[in-house]
């Protein structure tokens, strides 16, 4: 399931073998072997606990493969530190949760302890997050988004620290990203809403200077409107943090100014649950008054009893592929992964 995530990566993902040709990579030496990675990382390191037939076997293949530990690999198991800086947006959407969750499945096995910081959305906070957690020189970071100031992207570069940026590729890394085009999410849930017939759309969201993910998906959106002669009606833009409650209130606000809407686009699916809960309450029948799409693909809007089309995106598989490449030394690069529209009974 992983290796199929990972996709085609547009630089190489692997480290050099000693031999040329074919890179060889900590995964491949794992699988020749017949052993968990963590095992194999701690032979190549030589440090934990294996026995003297596994080290055998691992030693065995990594001759065969001509497997040679990457150098920025080998800094980061020399680093002085078994701490990962994590940096969030926000705790309160269960998104980042399940992020940490697949961040985890990598880190845990191997010793390493994650630090959290959670921005708000502020990227001075997140600048001033990033300066304390250098000071204790971790061995990684793994942050989401590509947006930063000036001063993290220059703390970043300057610390030789591997950093892996999460759930975005419309953008300039800094080092490894690993995510999908949020411009392209936007584009695709505007198509759908177009090849069902919607032509009069509204949208509900945060406020653009506080998410840019979701100002990428807006923007993806609006551009196939206009592609197609068309705009969003009406919009309700939200400060704060996005929840159900709110979502709730910004569509009857949005419908109380008299629009004739079909068809209403929320940024996430906290929002668009809200939406759907403020249609039930009110009698607007669903789809066939006004439908509803939302994006992420939470449980919630996918087993509700009306499911909710959305966008499923895959936040876990995006926090476990970021941090394994960087446990591998992976060099610089950007790894696709996929996204996959799912319709519901919304629309």
């Amino acid at each position: 399931m992983l290796k199929e995530l990972l996709g085609k990566p547009r630089m190489s993902e692997t480290a050099r073998s000693s031999k040329g040709g074919k890179s060889v990579t900590l995964r491949e030496v794992s699988e020749a072997a017949g052993l968990g990675m963590s095992t194999v990382s701690r032979v190549i390191r030589n440090h934990g606990s294996f026995s003297a037939e596994t080290r055998m076997r691992v030693m065995e293949v990594v001759e065969r493969l001509g497997y040679v530990p990457n150098r920025l690999a080998g800094a980061l198991a020399s680093s002085g530190s078994n701490l990962v800086g994590i940096v969030i947006p926000s705790l309160h959407n269960i998104v980042f949760p399940d992020l940490l969750s697949g961040v985890a499945a990598a880190l845990d096995p191997v010793g390493y302890q994650s630090v959290i910081g959670v921005t708000d959305y502020d990227l001075a906070r997140e600048e001033a997050l990033i300066q304390s957690m250098l000071a204790w020189r971790p061995a990684a970071f793994l942050i989401v988004g590509l947006e930063h100031t000036d001063r993290t992207r220059s703390m970043l570069a300057a610390s030789g620290i591997r950093t892996a940026e999460l759930f975005d590729t419309d953008g300039e890394g800094i080092d490894i990203v690993v995510g999908f085009s949020q411009r392209e999410a936007g584009a695709v849930s505007a198509r759908h809403l177009l090849a069902k017939g919607y032509r009069s759309i509204g949208y509900v969201g945060p406020d653009f200077g506080t998410d840019p993910r979701s100002a990428k998906r807006y923007n993806g959106f609006r551009a196939v409107l206009s592609e197609n002669g068309l705009d969003f009606v009406d919009q309700e833009l939200l400060a704060g943090t996005s929840s159900t409650e709110a979502g709730r209130a910004a569509l009857e606000r949005l419908l109380a100014r008299g629009w004739k809407l079909d068809a209403v686009y929320f940024s996430n699916d906290d929002f668009a649950m809200g939406g759907l809960f403020h249609c039930i309450a009110s009698g607007i029948e669903v789809p066939s008054q006004l439908a509803i799409m939302g994006y992420n693909g939470l449980d919630i809007g996918r087993f509700a009893p009306q499911p909710l089309t959305t966008v499923l995106t895959p936040r876990a598989e995006v926090g476990e592929i970021g941090a394994r490449l960087i446990l591998d030394g992976s060099p610089s690069t950007v790894v696709e992964t996929a996204f996959k529209l799912v319709e519901g009974a919304t629309t």
